[in-house]
């Protein structure tokens, strides 16, 4: 039973990282294409308000991970969570600054630009360092016989392959924020069309990357992967190139924008199940030159009855979050138009 568990809850914590990737993957993307697509106050506003009723539960999702992580396999949330601490602050330096200048924006129009140039840090920063700490989980950390970082920190966390799959997950984030835009936006504005332009050379740019980082991980990085998993690996692989492809011929010549977004959604979805495949038992890899061992679920899992008290947990809350979002963006369906911009 407590092999199953531990199973189960590696594999949960991934559905967490994948709701957050997806749901608040977009409003990140928006966020940094913002400077770029938005051309006036009015337009900016549309932006903001595309995602101001969903992008505080978008983040639900982060902190559940952080949260299951820590309570399933508390030798992985302490190694990552003080080797990653810069980073780790970096990113919720940005989210905090991302949610002041939600509140202030429309509150403080003398100080506009300043609030708009913090919602686009504080949304680059999450974007770019969540895919560098991937990478470092993924290709190994130097780690001491304690399992402790043993790194330069931050800057010992940028290689040239984590380098990769933090512009990867931002380029993901980006083309999933044109897609949103593009969703959200009214028919007819040069928004909705600037959106719609960029959203396949985003997509192009996103599997270019996929390509770029599977080859170096599978020549370069060559860490050791489950065999068991690996038509699994293929196959959502696979189905990364088809989402991204799919995304890109629905909204270029059906002109759909809810099918271009959730083919985007389908393929982020993917690439996070692909992540989950290769990395399989391990939680964190270890360098080889490490004197501490890789941490898997077998020797970082906590104790059989806190992992099934998590899953009784998770049965109560999980349908609760979900029924959550269900109305939230049921409320807020639809294009946005001009009487929704009064308090954005």
């Amino acid at each position: 039973m407590f092999e199953f568990l531990s199973v189960l809850w590696f594999f949960l914590i991934f559905v967490l990282i994948a709701g957050y990737f997806v749901l608040d993957g977009f409003d990140l993307g928006v966020g940094v294409l913002s400077p770029f697509i938005a051309r006036n106050d009015g337009e900016r506003a549309v932006l903001r308000r595309a995602i101001g009723p969903v992008w505080d539960g978008n983040e639900v999702w982060l902190l559940t991970a952080g949260g299951a992580l820590f309570a399933a396999f508390p030798n992985a949330y302490a190694t990552t969570f003080s080797g990653f601490y810069l980073a780790v602050m970096l990113v919720l330096f940005g989210l905090i600054v991302r949610a002041v200048s939600f509140e202030f924006r429309a509150g403080d129009p003398g100080w506009a630009k300043l609030w708009d140039g913090c919602f686009f840090v504080g949304s680059l920063l999450p974007a770019l360092l969540l895919g560098v700490a991937v990478g470092n989980i993924f290709a190994g950390i130097p780690m001491d016989a304690i399992g402790d970082y043993a790194g330069v920190p931050l800057l010992g966390l940028v290689t040239p392959f984590t380098l990769l799959t933090g512009l990867l997950g931002l380029a993901m984030f980006l083309a999933a924020g044109a897609a949103w835009t593009a969703l959200k936006a009214p028919l007819g504005s040069e928004l909705r069309a600037r959106a719609v332009r960029l959203r396949v050379p985003l997509q192009v740019i996103a599997l270019a990357l996929f390509a770029v980082v599977s080859v170096y991980a599978l020549a370069i990085v060559g860490t050791e992967m489950d065999p068991a998993l690996s038509v699994l690996r293929w196959l959502f692989a696979a189905l990364v190139v088809v989402g991204l492809a799919a995304s890109v011929a629905v909204g270029r010549f059906q002109d759909d924008d809810l099918k271009a977004f959730l083919a985007q959604s389908a393929a982020m979805v993917a690439l996070v199940a692909l992540l989950a495949c290769s990395m399989f038992p391990v939680l964190v890899n270890a360098t080889p030159d490490s004197v501490g061992p890789a941490i898997t679920i077998f020797n970082a899992a906590s104790s059989e009855l806190s992992l099934t008290w998590m899953s009784i947990i998770l049965c109560i809350g999980l349908p609760l979050v979900l029924a959550y979002h269900v109305i939230i963006y049921h409320t807020f369906r639809g294009r946005v138009n001009s009487e929704d911009l009064t308090h954005y």
